[in-house]
């Protein structure tokens, strides 16, 4: 089952009242070499300065991006090209990032890949140690900037690192 590891930037707290405006994902796999990365014009005419400002991004930018509806369809097509079967979203705040994304897929495209699931990457760090109050964020090797792709690689080093450390887990 392929991981793809993602990480969003937004202006705001949740999909449709306010954008996402990039992502970036990679597939967790030995030399982390298959990413993706979109930036998408806001859906909304709301957002938060200070989240915007976390994307390093200004609204005039945004306004520039592609249309979600491109976007979208083309990770579709790039997750078909580089995974077979079930694909498993992960993130280190997948209850942030899936939000986005889910609501993203299925409104624009009508069906999201990744199906209904996804993995808080913190959480399976919490379990392999057995200790709630753990962080996985050392096991990172790139620097986490908010760029998502290098945040998604960060994290994906992070799950690499975890099945070094014993994690019962097939990135096939």
């Amino acid at each position: 089952m392929p991981y793809v590891m993602v990480d969003i930037e937004s202006d705001g707290p949740i999909p449709a009242d306010y954008s996402m405006i990039c992502f970036g994902a990679i597939i967790v796999e030995p030399g982390l070499n298959r990413t993706f990365y979109g930036r998408l014009k806001p859906i909304s005419d709301r957002f938060i300065p200070d989240a915007l400002a976390v994307s390093g991004f200004s609204r005039d930018e945004c306004l520039a991006f592609d249309d979600p509806a491109m976007v979208m369809g083309q990770f579709r097509e790039w997750l078909g090209a580089n995974c077979k079967g079930r694909i498993m979203f992960v993130s280190d705040n997948n209850g942030f990032d899936w939000q986005f994304v889910n609501w993203y897929f299925h409104h624009f495209i009508g069906e999201n890949p990744f199906g209904f699931s996804s993995t808080n990457l913190g959480s399976l760090y919490k379990g392999m140690q057995k200790d709630t109050f753990v962080n996985f964020k050392h096991l990172r090797k790139t620097e986490h900037t908010h760029d998502p792709v290098d945040d998604a690689r960060g994290n994906a080093e992070a799950l690499l690192k975890m099945k070094e450390m014993g994690l019962k887990i097939s990135f096939s």
